[in-house]
């Protein structure tokens, strides 16, 4: 069936083709836009007025159009992925298309409005007087805003803590790496003589291990508790 439409000029294509789809009262899906596709097809085909910088936007739509008609007739038929996006895109911009159209809807309404609406003239020469409550003085107001001061709660100074840069093992195992490369030889003693604190000696241990099992370093301690001494496996290979 041909769907005549009855309105004169459209301000492109997307207004035509959501006029179609609302007046078959349908969504904004795949499927509505296969069911007005015929009808797109018809009014650019017969329409005189589509002006010839317009005509490559509204054919642009009508491609995309013949891809969906096309899907929904042949649902078999395999299209490229460049085609899937186009198909795609097309019932996104129509959504966005009508919010947008629907707010400029809203927006002339209030513009309208407007017109009748009248704004109160200020007359020159009137000054403005402060009519303070009967029974009100300086005191009274003194007392209500001590009041109001007595309500906001007093910031307490908190204790100052040295912040510490964090570092992971990963910096930690890096650190030790160069510092191997520059001497080939080193006592965990050594690498751990200006630790700040027990965390930095436990992640020094740690990326030890962590080479020793990578098989980077070599280590060896003569008896228990004696120093641990690293070494740089690569140097000996």
């Amino acid at each position: 069936m041909v769907y005549n439409v009855k309105t004169d000029k459209f301000e492109g294509p997307m207004d035509l083709l959501l006029e179609l789809i609302e007046k078959e009262k349908l969504d904004v899906t795949e499927l509505s836009l296969a069911h007005v596709a015929d009808q797109y097809l018809e009014y650019i085909r017969n329409e005189e007025d589509i002006k010839l910088e317009n005509l490559a936007e509204f054919l642009s739509v009508a491609s995309k159009l013949i891809l969906i008609k096309s899907r929904a007739l042949l649902p078999l038929l395999e299209f490229s992925e460049e085609e899937e996006e186009e198909i795609k895109d097309l019932a996104k911009q129509l959504e966005e298309y009508k919010k947008f159209k629907e707010a400029s809807l809203v927006l002339g309404k209030m513009s309208e409005a407007g017109r009748v609406s009248y704004e109160r003239p200020s007359y020159a020469g009137v000054q403005d007087i402060f009519y303070p409550p009967e029974n009100v003085n300086i005191y009274d107001f003194r007392k209500y805003f001590q009041s109001v001061l007595q309500e906001i709660p007093i910031v307490e100074k908190l204790d100052e803590e040295i912040v510490r840069e964090v570092i992971t093992l990963e910096e930690k195992i890096n650190d030790l790496q160069n510092t191997l490369r520059q001497r080939v030889e080193m006592s965990f003693g050594e690498l751990t003589h200006n630790a700040t604190d027990k965390i930095d000696v436990i992640l020094s241990f740690l990326a030890m291990l962590e080479m020793v099992k990578q098989r980077i370093i070599d280590v060896e301690q003569n008896e228990l508790f004696q120093e641990i001494k690293m070494r740089n496996k690569g140097v000996n290979e």
